[in-house]
């Protein structure tokens, strides 16, 4: 597989230097300065492309080019914006880069309730605890109908904690949740998010599918024509939020979005946190149904809880099998060399997704939630020490 890296563009306070020393040999990366739905040019692919380049790295996978609102409700000007989408493709691959991640969620992007959720060691990780997002739901945001989307036990829980929660709490909550995170597409206020909300659960999970459909089916073509991989992002969580439609969650719906809109072109994005943090979504399993059609990968782990709940875990000890599923992302690459009978094969980018935050970095200006350096340092250097052991032995 090829190591990258994610990287938030010259305002992040990694460096591209500090990149290169953890051994990584790829970026993947956004223009996200471009507003969502407007055209990515040629000149700012490439004036990119080449600070990338000039610190002796490779801009390996774009994510994401963000799909606007519009696009996915099929109002407002989402036809500009699709022709926009579609032509930020064609620049992108003329341009030297291929592999595009994307998503379709509704709404929020990735979400997460506690970004500072201390470990038994001291250190922090990211938390999804599905008491405070119903807390949030119903109490704050006072959504309409919202007390139908929990269980009896989860609405005792997110009484109690509310009335618990300071008002410090409370700010801090809603800020996690749709102040917007980074690599996400922006933040809301209640009055926003809450008329959102709405339009998205009037169309409904089969209609909100539909609108991915007839998206790919824009785009698909037009990626294929220029050699282009797109590779969808699962939903993060895998479930619904908010009462909200979600339609790539599972092993049906990677297969459904496949078979809409067959072509090489049409991928999908492996996240190993996102997928796995539902109980009935075999990782392993997945990669040996879907794996040609595997573009990128997401390697990070999660413990679950039986609510819902998860955080996300060291990256080779969480409930999900790493080492099973790094074989069998291994087994591909292995699969797609020998069909290519020594010409080149697609190998699979991968990067080490989100990691603790450590003392070093504790009190350190402008560390992102999920990026610090050494907590993903940490989970490649381990990642590494798999992928090389279960590779001798794959490749035997």
């Amino acid at each position: 597989m090829i190591e990258t890296w994610r990287w938030f563009g010259p305002s992040d306070s990694i460096s591209l230097q500090k990149i290169r020393q953890a051994g990584a040999t790829g970026i993947v990366s956004s223009l996200h300065e471009i507003a969502t739905g407007e055209l990515w040019t040629k000149d700012a692919i490439i004036q990119r492309k080449k600070v990338i380049e000039d610190a002796g790295l490779s801009w390996d996978v774009i994510e994401s080019i963000p799909v606007h609102n519009d696009i996915k409700t099929r109002t407002g000007n989402y036809l500009q914006y699709i022709e926009n989408y579609k032509q930020s493709i064609i620049n992108a691959a003329e341009c030297g880069v291929y592999t595009i991640c994307y998503n379709f969620m509704p709404v929020v992007d990735w979400t997460r309730t506690n970004l500072m959720y201390r470990l038994p060691n001291n250190s922090h990780a990211l938390r999804f605890e599905m008491t405070d997002f119903a807390a949030y739901d119903i109490y704050m945001l006072d959504r309409e109908g919202a007390e139908q989307s929990y269980s009896e036990a989860v609405l005792n829980k997110a009484k109690a904690r509310f009335d618990k929660m300071s008002e410090a709490e409370r700010t801090e909550l809603e800020r996690n949740i749709i102040a917007g995170l980074p690599g996400g597409e922006g933040s809301y206020t209640r009055d926003e998010i809450r008329t959102t909300i709405q339009q998205f659960i009037d169309l409904g999970t089969e209609g909100f599918r539909a609108h991915l459909f007839a998206f790919l089916r824009e785009i698909i073509p037009v990626a294929e024509s220029v050699g282009a991989l797109m590779c969808i992002h699962p939903d993060d969580p895998p479930f619904s939020l908010f009462g909200l439609p979600r339609v790539v969650s599972t092993a049906s719906d990677a297969n459904a979005l496949l078979e809409a809109c067959p072509s090489p072109a049409n991928g999908l994005t492996m996240c190993a946190g996102s997928y796995g943090a539902r109980g009935d979504n075999n990782l392993v399993e997945m990669v040996k149904q879907f794996g040609p059609s595997i573009y990128f990968v997401h390697l990070r782990n999660v413990i679950r809880e039986d609510d819902g709940s998860f955080y996300e875990s060291d990256h080779l000890d969480g409930d999900n099998d790493m080492v099973g599923l790094v074989e069998a992302l291994l087994s591909e690459e292995k699969r797609r060399k020998l069909a290519s009978k020594g010409e080149a094969y697609q190998r699979i980018p991968m990067r080490p997704d989100h990691g603790h935050l450590l003392d070093d970095e504790l009190n350190q200006e402008g560390v992102k939630p999920g990026y610090s350096y050494m907590g993903r340092l940490k989970g490649l250097a381990e990642l590494r020490g798999v992928i090389h052991t279960v590779g001798t032995l794959v490749n035997r």
